[in-house]
């Protein structure tokens, strides 16, 4: 089977410029940038800045291999944070960056975050500096994501000295394609976790002029548009599809992971500028006219029959390891076992009764799995993600380690797209039509549950439909700190957030029911001390660290 066309890493950030390793390539043949100047090396360098320098391309002194490459350790994070998992391992703190405050159980007693500073907000503070280096957990997405740029950087650059055969200027329009939409999904990710950043568009060197979480939001968007743009310059010609083929590698061009149509690709543009929107504006500042923009754009985003781009593991495990590259992979097991991660009782209690999706995804202990409880204070459970699932037919299936098995989405998808358009039908006073595509949702997915579209919910009925489908349905998708952030469950409870009513298991395996989880959780992560120490702000630079 093909294997990723490896590029040479050179970072452009202050830090990296100075100390940045080049990949162990193991094919020699292989262009590096400075040979990449023929169709099929500029098509290696595209194709390795997406999947290997974005992803999975790392100083071996800053990867910890607890919690892994960025599919399964980065985005493990956003879903800690989510609590779709929890974690006992104290690697890059992970044990500590989704700690609530405090847990108050059915009984009354108050179990507080035991880890020192014994506040997420605290241990961010104290644990984001550059002498942490691969330990700082704020480090890792800020150093894939320009990494990814970086690489894309190249590739635009190079684009304009490649002579293409055949349809040339479809083939020029598809690599710029492919570049400027992995630079608005870089700086969508950046500018939804970070309080500011740095907008870069050249392929040497960096700058230190930070802007604004809001200003690197707008830059995926413009990115984004770009490639939309040139999509509908090249529209259907033959040499698009040639050259996309390509560029995706071979194991990733199954089930919804084949070729788009240009088409497809712009609807999967829409659906992410959907997301941008959606996730960084809290339900509370939400306007008539945000929602219908989200309306808008997901009205014309990703449809059931749409590819979209998805990543495979494979037996060597050159973009995903079978048993360790995502997320959901790493929680697969028993708790006491191997499992990495651990099953949220908070993710389970979101299922309703009767989901087929839970019954062929999970199976429960006799007895909890209790962790360290020096450790942490939520992440006991007595649930454990099975391998390959029950085989329910039509059930999607959450998990599987057999390489080539499980399909990760990795920007939007169709049920993404579907629960924003919900989401924004319902906070528009569409109730019904709202949760008529939450059943679709549901159907589409073999959930097997009564459809609620028609039962006359009320406004707030509709709303926690909308929330439970959301977390369950998108489950290790890294989606659910946005959802909790912009729904207030991370502020801290003296100002309207947390979570109440949850099920937590105790130190000594008692289950509560009617617990309150504090969580407050920082919203938006200061610029990581690795970048600053070698690349301090300019004047007149926003601020680098949220004041939170």
């Amino acid at each position: 089977m093909k294997t990723i066309q490896i590029a040479v890493a050179v970072l452009l950030l202050g830090f990296a410029t100075s100390c940045k390793e080049q990949l162990d390539v193991k094919n020699p043949n292989q262009p590096v940038v400075e040979s990449a100047n023929t169709e099929s090396g500029i098509v290696n360098l595209a194709q390795g800045g997406a999947y290997i320098n974005g992803s999975r391309e790392i100083k071996t002194d800053l990867y910890d291999g607890v919690p892994g490459y960025f599919w399964s350790g980065a985005v493990g994070v956003h879903e800690l944070m989510g609590d779709i998992i929890g974690e006992e391992a104290a690697n890059q703190f992970g044990n500590q960056i989704g700690c609530p405050d405090y847990i108050i159980l059915d009984d009354g007693s108050k179990v507080l975050n035991p880890n020192a500073p014994n506040t997420q907000i605290a241990l961010i503070r104290q644990v984001n500096v550059n002498a942490n280096q691969g330990a700082n957990p704020l480090f890792h997405e800020w150093w894939y994501m320009y990494s990814l740029n970086s690489q894309m950087n190249k590739v635009l650059d190079l684009s304009e000295q490649v002579a293409f055969t055949g349809d040339a200027k479809a083939k020029k329009s598809t690599i710029q394609a492919w570049a400027y939409w992995w630079k608005g999904f870089a700086y969508s990710r950046l500018g939804s976790l970070y309080y500011a950043g740095i907008i870069n568009s050249t392929a040497n060197g960096t700058n230190a002029n930070y802007v604004s979480k809001e200003k690197l939001i707008e830059e995926a968007n413009a990115n984004l548009d770009k490639a939309a743009a040139l999509l509908t310059s090249i529209g259907t010609s033959a040499d698009y599809t040639t050259l996309m083929t390509q560029l995706i590698p071979s194991f990733n061009q199954v089930g919804k992971g084949l070729v788009p149509t240009t088409d497809m690709w712009k609807r999967n543009i829409n659906t992410l500028k959907a997301r941008n929107l959606l996730v960084n504006t809290t339900v509370k500042a939400m306007t008539a006219a945000q929602w219908n923009q989200v309306l808008t754009l997901v009205n014309d985003g990703i449809k059931s029959t749409d590819n979209v781009f998805t990543g495979r593991s494979n037996q060597n495990g050159d973009f995903l390891a079978p048993t360790t590259g995502t997320v959901a992979a790493k929680a697969t097991g028993d708790p006491s076992g191997g499992a990495t991660y651990k099953v949220s009782e908070r993710l389970i209690q979101d299922y309703k009764a009767g989901d087929k999706r839970l019954e062929n995804n999970f199976s429960q202990k006799a007895t909890p799995w209790i962790g360290e409880s020096s450790r942490g204070n939520a992440f006991n459970t007595r649930w454990q993600l099975l391998d390959g699932g029950k085989k329910l037919p039509g059930v999607i299936t959450l998990s599987d380690r057999t390489p080539g098995a499980t399909e990760l989405y990795l920007a939007g998808s169709y049920e993404e797209n579907e629960l924003m358009k919900a989401e924004a039908l319902i906070n528009t006073g569409k109730i019904e039509d709202g949760v008529k595509v939450v059943d679709d949702v549901r159907k589409f997915q073999g959930a097997g549950l009564a459809a609620v579209a028609g039962t006359n919910l009320t406004l707030d009925q509709a709303k926690e439909e909308l929330r439970r489908e959301r977390r369950v349905a998108m489950a290790f998708r890294g989606l659910s700190f946005y959802d909790a952030r912009r729904w207030g469950v991370i502020e801290d409870v003296s100002k309207g957030g947390g979570r109440t009513n949850a099920v937590v298991i105790d130190k000594s395996g008692k289950v509560s029911t009617k617990a309150t989880v504090n969580y407050n959780f920082l919203d938006y992560w200061d610029v990581p001390d690795n970048e600053l120490k070698y690349n301090p702000p300019a004047a007149n630079s926003a601020p680098v660290k949220n004041p939170k």
